[in-house]
């Protein structure tokens, strides 16, 4: 992992940003590798429950750096599928949905474009309500092509979807909120998301990943595999240590202590 991206893992909690202050993280070909490889590092780290992604500076993420594509980084791999099915613009936002442990993202500044579509990668996103947003692909006479598409329709209407897109508009926090896309606002987004990482921290690991796979798996299966996949689930977890020593803390008012 290149110096694009930090990690830093405290309490089962990483806290990882986006590195790129004096370019508001502007993505360049050594950003999209930085994710990439942050995103391969994360999936890993067993020890990690819960991930917290924001960006340095004044922004999460204002897409896209053009005066760098356009001066020879435009050559990215974009038929090349070597993580699963996405080629590597796609990986830094869709790799933080296939991550095993929950994904918050803390938003301020801006998230345009290639940064809005890294965004809708968490679970999670919590934002300050000065924060603004844009689909900003056809400004650029370009398509999202970053799996948003992919993302957003679990997230927003799809008259919605197409509206921001066609147009390229850009739109406030309150609006990010009644459309789908951001979960919360809060005037500190990075503190109340650590906050609410370190919570998720406290459960039982195991179930929190089952849950997300749950989650994941609900946008494209049918009933009945969702009902078998519950059962599944719940099998792996169930009489566990660690789903007894959740139970005997709650009981007797303690902090769990879990084996990862």
């Amino acid at each position: 992992m290149n110096d694009r991206v930090t990690i830093t893992v405290a309490e089962g909690v990483a806290d990882v940003r986006l590195n790129r202050a004096e370019k508001m993280n502007a993505i360049d070909p050594a950003m999209f590798e930085g994710i990439a490889a942050a995103i391969h590092q994360l999936s890993g780290m067993k020890d990690v429950r819960c991930v917290v992604l924001s960006g340095e500076g004044k922004a999460f993420c204002a897409g896209l750096d053009m005066a760098s594509m356009a001066s020879g980084g435009s050559g990215l791999p974009l038929g090349d599928r070597t993580a699963g099915g996405a080629n590597l613009p796609q990986q830094v936002a869709w790799g933080w949905r296939t991550l095993p442990m929950p994904v918050i993202a803390a938003v301020h500044g801006v998230a345009f474009g290639g940064g809005f579509q890294i965004m809708s990668g968490a679970d999670i996103r919590i934002a300050h309500p000065s924060a603004r947003f844009a689909i900003r692909e056809s400004h650029w006479g370009l398509v999202p092509d970053m799996a948003g598409i992919a993302l957003w329709r679990t997230l927003a209407r799809d008259d919605v979807l197409r509206e921001l897109t066609y147009t390229a508009r850009e739109f406030d926090g309150a609006e990010a909120v009644r459309h789908g896309f951001v979960t919360r606002l809060s005037e500190d987004p990075l503190g109340e998301a650590m906050m609410l990482a370190r919570e998720i921290a406290s459960r039982n690991p195991h179930a929190i990943r089952g849950s997300k796979r749950l989650y994941n798996l609900a946008a494209d299966a049918d009933a009945v595999a969702v009902l078998h996949a519950e059962t599944e689930e719940q099998l792996k977890v169930i009489r566990t240590p660690n789903q007894i020593e959740q139970v005997r803390a709650n009981m007797e008012k303690r902090a769990a202590v879990f084996e990862d």
